[in-house]
């Protein structure tokens, strides 16, 4: 605030203290003018006492930071600055006025005074802010309906934007029904949202922190009515004060995820990346990409983002201009090994890897070579150079895989068991939400060109995350490598794919097959109808992590891969896909029937 604005209104509320001043002393003389006016305005005494009230609660005012606030978003917090500027103004007053024994100025109504200033000076500022939401408010301001009488919605209607008039609450809880939240009243139940939104004009819905089967409940019944939907951003926003309805966000795919929020400590993960130098393989695609994003937050010493695809890491790049950019093949070993000898990284994430199935069944050749003997060059290098810790990102496909993918998968975390190195482990999780040529970004784009959208098989689900959670338990789960393990994160309930697009399709604000048909192509070759954690053989128990567990497999034992391996490469530089598919399968089972119990299956 400008000083000739602070200036302005200390002036302004030195009248205000006087005009108080006044009232209190005609409630204690019953307003007798002749009685009044001599006494305080011809004694020079009472004069002076007077006018040193008055600049004294203005000091006050001033010294709490009064005159530094925006009074149009004056609330409970502002009001009680008020309360104890006045008290701490008038404490000294009270004393002189003791001391004189009432003869300065009457004891009564030097109490009746701060009660009238508190109300003069506080209800003011209250009028600011209710002229601003009233007079300030343009006559299209969008009418809500808020779901959930709870905290996050309260924090809505009391931070509420000029552009929105909240018109009610409802909520399913019985001791909700009828209360009112700062004068906004819960109208009904979730079932009585149609009938309120069309009653009450409302044009947007807002969700205050609803479970994730809430959500898809308010979507079929606001089916086929012209509402937007709006969702609580972040609940640290909301604890800090932030929530305010124009920021927000729109409901999306995540919101339908049938998991509770994961909440991680990061100062758990401090310790494992602040001043190491970190190198990320993959670092270009989807989960690579936030991996160097979350890891960049940890302050480590040196960030090393490797990957193939130039424009891909070029993009991480402009992010993070603080990353040294290395485009490398991993199976490039010369190449790799210069790398791992002139940086010297202390830990490495294993994200690089062919992951679209389909592709890859018509090419194992490339499959096999990238994801296998990719692996294995990293692991070398690692090895080698002496990197304390190795993550390879794997994935569910590896589960009793029947595609290509899925078995390469297999293979890396077969190698990475079998070496068992100290601080070398493996993660397994599903899909991840919003990666590059996965289901909901193929599904928008379907949507976006007035569909249809494609769905493989109506019975098919998959296990989902998104990509920041993914990420964040996979940061965590590497503080439990020991040697060799593979490690599970919670990936919740299965999502039905044919939901998926009705939902997508609702968000989007369309009626699925009314506005955007969907059509059942059949399975696509590799592909399951629905995914496993937990192989054949396997078993998990619980770490000291409630989202991460350890599965108990079989380890590969000294024999094995033997000259098979060397006959496998040959052929993927030969580009023999048939016999790459075969050698693959027959090293898999190989490791099963070599294989030995996990070690070290204590939980970590």
């Amino acid at each position: 605030m400008k000083p000739l604005q602070k200036l302005a209104l200390a002036a302004a509320d030195f009248c205000l203290v006087l005009a108080a001043i006044v009232i209190a002393l005609g409630l204690r003389k019953d307003f007798d003018w002749n009685d009044m006016v001599p006494q305080f305005l011809w004694s020079k005494g009472q004069l002076t006492f007077v006018l040193g009230l008055a600049a004294a609660t203005v000091v006050s005012f001033y010294l709490h930071g009064l005159y530094e606030k925006v009074w149009r978003y004056a609330g409970t917090h502002e009001l009680v600055g008020v309360v104890r500027a006045c008290i701490l103004s008038f404490i000294p007053f009270q004393a002189i006025v003791m001391v004189y024994q009432g003869h300065l100025f009457p004891r009564s109504a030097l109490a009746l005074t701060l009660l009238v200033t508190v109300n003069i000076c506080g209800g003011i500022r209250l009028l600011l802010r209710l002229a601003s939401e009233t007079m300030g408010r343009p006559i299209t301001s969008t009418r809500v309906i808020i779901v959930g009488a709870n905290d996050a919605g309260e924090a809505v209607v009391r931070d509420r934007s000029r552009k929105y008039i909240p018109v009610g609450f409802v909520d399913d809880r019985p001791d909700r029904a009828g209360i009112r939240i700062h004068g906004i009243q819960v109208q009904g139940q979730l079932d009585d949202l149609p009938r309120l939104v069309d009653s009450q004009l409302v044009t947007e819905v807002v969700l205050a922190a609803p479970p994730a089967a809430e959500v898809r409940r308010v979507m079929e019944l606001l089916a086929g009515k012209e509402v937007k939907l709006r969702v609580i951003p972040a609940m640290q926003d909301l604890v800090a004060g932030k929530v305010e309805l124009a920021r927000l966000r729109q409901l999306s795919i995540e919101d339908l995820l049938e998991r509770e929020p994961i909440k991680v400590d990061p100062e758990l993960i401090r310790p494992l990346l602040a001043g190491k130098r970190i190198l990320i393989t993959g670092a270009g695609g989807s989960i690579g990409s936030e991996i160097a994003r979350q890891v960049s937050r940890f302050g480590p010493e040196k960030l090393l983002l490797v990957g193939r695809g130039e424009n891909s890491l070029y993009e991480i790049g402009l992010e993070l201009p603080q990353a040294t950019l290395l485009v490398c093949d991993v199976c490039r070993e010369r190449i790799l090994e210069r790398i791992f000898e002139e940086h010297r990284p202390h830990f490495v994430f294993h994200a690089a890897a062919h992951k679209h199935v389909p592709l890859m069944e018509a090419a194992p050749a490339e499959a096999v070579y990238t994801n296998v003997f990719g692996t294995r060059a990293v692991l070398d290098a690692c090895r080698k150079y002496g990197v304390e810790r190795f993550i390879l990102l794997s994935t569910d496909k590896a589960v009793n895989p029947n595609n290509v993918m899925g078995a390469t998968k297999r293979m890396a975390e077969k190698l990475v068991a079998q070496l068992g190195h100290p601080g070398y482990a493996a993660v397994r999780f599903g899909n991840v939400l919003g990666s590059r040529g996965s289901v909901v970004p193929t599904m928008q784009k379907q949507i976006l060109q007035g569909g249809p959208v494609t769905v493989t098989d109506p019975a098919m689900t998959r296990y989902f995350m998104t990509i920041p959670e993914a990420v964040t338990l996979v940061l965590q789960a590497s503080g439990l490598a020991q040697g060799g393990e593979i490690y599970l994160l919670d990936m919740g309930k299965p999502v039905r794919i044919l939901d998926l697009a009705h939902n997508l399709i609702r968000l989007c604000g369309f009626e699925p097959d009314k506005d955007i048909p969907i059509k059942i192509t059949g399975c696509r070759p590799g592909e399951k109808l629905e995914e496993q954690l937990v192989g054949v053989g396997e078993s998990t128990e619980p770490t000291r992590l409630s989202k991460v567990s350890k599965v108990i497999t079989r380890v590969p034992g000294p024999a094995w891969p033997g000259e098979l391996l060397e006959e496998l490469r040959q052929h993927c530089l030969n580009g023999d896909q048939r016999q790459c598919r075969a050698l693959l399968l027959k090293l898999l089972e190989r490791a099963e029937a070599q294989g030995e119990s996990s070690p070290r299956s204590e939980a970590s």
